[in-house]
Parts: structure tokens; sequence; C-alpha cells
């Protein structure tokens, strides 16, 4: 018996579940010309790009979302293109710039920094499933995230650009090889970072929050350099108290897990301890 004329599966791939992946594409496409940019000599618009690809790294995500076109195919091309534009690209960006300097231990350095974020990933990929993680039950993420983590490993640059290409000293590979070190310990590490999906802001500073937000748009293109490094140093400074804020959700969920635990008294002791009273 045929099914009803407008009834069973229909051929072909649904365009919500198509769009959300195309953005993901072109986020990979966009981090991975900052490389060219940077072959080129063109820091600035290596720099771009790079950022470029973190903007549309935080929307194809809200696009799968907005569409309901998620899917594991979708979570696994976009950690792939995250490798490639957060890990591969930035590394390649900060060794045309500063490590090439530094013969044979230069490159050791941004290697560690692209296996550090392709660690991460894997790490993310392996825990989609597991309904046991403290870090997203609480709000917090672990480690530094790959998009942050790409801004920051680009810091130099940034602040380079921001001084007019007057400070060369941040050119020096003795000052961006420890700084790539760092900046990939903390993308592997187990920091509770804060989550910014996961912030709720009080409805009284709202009108407020839509205003920072309309200024910062303001500043990015007026003082995209200054902006951007003003926004960078904050989300460093702002992980010791991020680590804080998830060690007393520990301490919270420790205590009500052994008040839980904690047996009821036995009805006669209960009775005894109210008689021996005065």
């Amino acid at each position: 018996m045929k099914p009803p004329r407008g009834e069973g599966p229909k051929p072909g791939i649904p365009l919500r579940a198509v769009v959300p992946n195309a953005v993901t594409a072109l986020a990979l496409c966009v981090g991975l010309t900052g490389v060219r940019f940077a072959i080129a000599g063109e820091w600035a618009y290596a720099v771009y790009a790079i950022v470029a690809a973190g903007v549309l790294d935080g929307v194809d995500g809200r696009i799968a979302r907005a569409l309901k076109g998620q899917s594991r195919f979708g979570a696994e091309l976009d950690s792939l293109a995250d490798v490639i534009s957060f890990g591969v690209s930035p590394a390649i960006v900060l060794h045309l710039w500063s490590l090439q300097h530094w013969p044979r231990l230069g490159w050791v350095f941004a290697l560690a920094y692209a296996v550090c974020m392709a660690l991460r990933l894997a790490r993310f990929n392996a825990r989609i499933d597991v309904e046991d993680q403290p870090h997203k039950s609480a709000g917090f993420l672990t480690g530094v995230p790959a998009p942050a983590g790409a801004g920051l490993l680009l810091l130099p640059i940034i602040l380079w650009l921001a001084s007019d290409r007057q400070w060369d000293w941040l050119r020096d590979y003795r000052v961006v090889a420890p700084w790539a070190g760092l900046i990939a310990f903390l993308a592997i590490s187990s920091l509770a970072t804060f989550s910014w999906g996961s912030l709720r802001l009080r409805r009284n500073v709202r009108f407020e929050a839509i205003a920072i937000l309309a200024l910062l748009g303001g500043a990015l293109v007026s003082a995209p350099w200054e902006t951007l490094s003003v926004v960078a140093l904050l989300y460093l400074a702002s992980i010791p108290f991020s680590v804080a804020s998830y060690a007393r959700v520990r301490r919270r969920r420790a205590a009500s897990a052994s008040v839980a635990r904690r047996p009821a008294p036995a009805p006669d002791a209960a009775h005894g301890s109210e008689s021996a009273g005065p």
C-alpha cells in the first residue's frame, strides 16, 4: 500500500541542516585566509581574518539552534574548523611574525600551541555525550576556548599594531615563545573559565549592557587594535575570578551532597536529646 501523497520521507537534505554547516565552512576558509595574509606580510589583515572566523564560529551554533539543524556531523565539522582557524592558522601567523627568528626552537612553540588546541577540541568531542561534566553543569568551560585562545595568542601582534608598529620588543621571540607556551597550557588546562553563553544579566541593568555593547562596537570600528587589546587583557584577568567562582560552586555542591548523605536521627535518640535538657 502506497503512503498518501505528501507523506513519507522526502528526498534530499533540508536547508536548515545545510546553512549552519555552510557558515562553519566559511569560518574555516576565513581563518585559513589569515595564513595567506601573513605570508604576504599583511599582519593587520591576518588578525582581522582570524577575528572574523571567531565571529562566524559564534554565529553558526546559534543558527543551528534557531533552525533546529543540529547534527553530529555539524559538531564534528565545527571542531575540525576550529582546529584550523584557531589552532593552525594563529600558530603559523605567530611563527611568521616572530618565532621564525629563533632557529629550530621557534617552530616547536608554534607546534605546541597547535597540538594543544587539537587536544583540547578532541577532549571536547570525547565529552559530547558524557552526562557528568561538573564545569558545564555549573555554567563554566574547561580551559580557554579555541577562539579566545587564538585571540590571546595573537595579543602581541595586536599590541604591536596598537602601538603603530613602534613596540618592536613585542616581536622578540624571547617574549613571544613563553607567551605561546602559556596560552597552549591554558587551552588544555582544567581551569574553569567563564562561559559567556551562560551569563544572565539582571533586568535592571539590561539597558546599561546594551549601551556598553554599542560603545564597544563603536570602539572596534574607530580604534580596533586598542579595543581588542583591552578585551583580551580583561578576559585574561577574568580567569582567576572564574576559578575562584567555580571553587565556591564546588564547596556549595559538596555541602549539599554531605547534607543529603547524612542519615536522619533515630526517633529514640531525638526524644532522648529533648528530655536531656533542663
